[in-house]
């Protein structure tokens, strides 16, 4: 077995909760895209990064069942790990950037993968939620607070690749930052916590928390 990193991204305040995330440092010694998509159901995280240049940032990143040219949480954790100025993916160059406790990404909404952003009444709906069945991509979401900009979340990834429910979801959280134009403060499933505001010129960052978890 290839060795990885187990990281825990958009933690809540408390330091629990957040999305795990596997990250294989020495993704040059697992150069093909089959045996990484082998690892990557093999592990099951909702995200797998392989980091092919630690220096300049270089990665890719997989789904149980897919690659991906972008992606949120893997690239906040991945920035948390390798600590570089940006981070190199197939749809583009991700600026990176630690403040404090949080780590930060900017990257654009076209570069994330299509989801179907669904808003509901209360936050109470978004809570009672079941899961939906495979086949669209849902982002669940209700203003707890429109005046503060807080959100509440759930993310359905409706793949059938054994990810029912994704617990944080940056590239949605991205989206949705888009859409509304504003910075908003974002509780996803069980209790992680994604920070997001608009930059010039169609940027947008997003932000979290991010744990070693093994």
């Amino acid at each position: 077995m290839t060795d990885y990193d187990v990281l825990r991204v958009f933690c809540g305040p408390s330091g629990g909760y957040g999305n795990e995330l596997g990250v294989v440092r020495e993704g040059s010694l697992m150069p093909a895209r089959d045996d990484r998509q082998a690892l990557a159901a093999k592990l099951g995280f909702s995200e797998t990064v392989f980091v092919d240049d630690p220096e300049r940032g270089v990665i890719d990143i997989y789904t149980p069942a897919s690659r991906l040219p972008f992606a949120g949480h893997p690239c906040v954790g991945t920035a948390w790990l390798l600590d570089v100025p940006e981070l190199v993916t197939p749809a583009g160059e991700v600026g990176t950037r630690l403040d404090g406790e949080f780590t930060w990404i900017e990257a654009r909404a076209e570069w994330a993968p299509p989801r179907t952003l669904r808003q509901y009444a209360s936050a109470a709906e978004v809570d009672a939620l079941e899961v939906p069945p495979p086949g669209e991509w849902i982002y669940a979401w209700a203003w707890e607070d429109e005046a503060a900009g807080r959100v509440r979340a759930r993310a359905f990834p409706g793949r059938d690749d054994g990810i029912d429910e994704d617990e944080a979801t940056g590239a949605a959280a991205l989206l949705l930052t888009d859409r509304l134009g504003r910075a908003l403060n974002i509780t996803q499933g069980r209790g992680s916590q994604l920070l997001t505001a608009p930059q010039p010129y169609g940027w947008v960052e997003v932000g979290g928390r991010v744990v070693l978890e093994r």
